[in-house]
């Protein structure tokens, strides 16, 4: 019996992954927001609630490497135009175990931010709750993201930038964990800056993630057959 998406990153976090065997795992959408492809070593997870027939067929008909199939912009494209979905960029998935007792950065909750980021967490994260320094510069947000889990994501204002502040929120947030779950993040495989602050704090890297975003109820049309 295959493993729920959720099992599949407990799995991970922990070190254990999929067989390096060369095969696409097929799995149910954890909710009808969350959608799209995770590649580890040798093994992709495909989380959609379409036909799992259709999916490996589609696959198949990818003229690539079947290791690099699922990531394919062809394969992400279909999957795209059947779901009516949309998709912004294909991340690094790192992941951090929590750390006890406060953080060393002094940080204040914002209760009601209007931060262009935190606005965009709420879109895709369920809980979410926002920490800035006192002072400004930079803020950390937390929330229940794909399949549950707990996800973070730092932003830094530019005039605070290149003083190790990115690194500082990112391990902040390891101690903001409510109850010591694992901590995911996804950094932009173009964006080595933050890729290397979060590594710097102790996210170690366990794949890659393409989400497929859920249309707008105003925009959402009927998938094709």
């Amino acid at each position: 019996m295959s493993l729920a998406l959720a099992e599949i990153l407990d799995e991970a976090a922990a070190g254990r992954f999929p067989a390096p065997d060369g095969t696409t795992t097929v799995v149910p959408q954890p909710n009808p927001r969350d959608a799209g492809v995770l590649a580890f070593t040798a093994h992709s997870v495909v989380f959609t609630d379409e036909d799992p027939d259709w999916v490996r067929s589609t696959l198949a008909a990818i003229d690539c490497d079947a290791l690099a199939a699922t990531m394919n912009p062809r394969f992400l494209v279909a999957l795209l135009d059947r779901t009516g979905r949309t998709h912004d960029t294909t991340d690094l998935l790192t992941v951090a175990e929590a750390l006890p007792g406060q953080p060393a950065l002094e940080l204040r909750e914002i209760e009601d931010p209007d931060h262009p980021r935190v606005r965009r967490a709420r879109a895709r994260r369920d809980g979410v709750r926002v920490w800035a320094t006192p002072t400004g510069g930079g803020v950390v947000i937390l929330g229940r993201g794909v399949a549950g889990r707990w996800e973070t994501a730092v932003e830094v204002d530019e005039a605070a930038r290149h003083r190790g502040l990115g690194r500082e929120l990112a391990r902040a947030a390891r101690h903001l964990v409510p109850d010591g779950s694992p901590l995911w993040s996804q950094q932009s495989t173009g964006n080595t800056r933050s890729i290397r602050a979060f590594q710097a704090a102790g996210y170690r890297p366990v794949g890659a993630e393409a989400l497929m975003l859920a249309p707008a109820p105003q925009d959402r049309a009927v998938a094709p057959a």
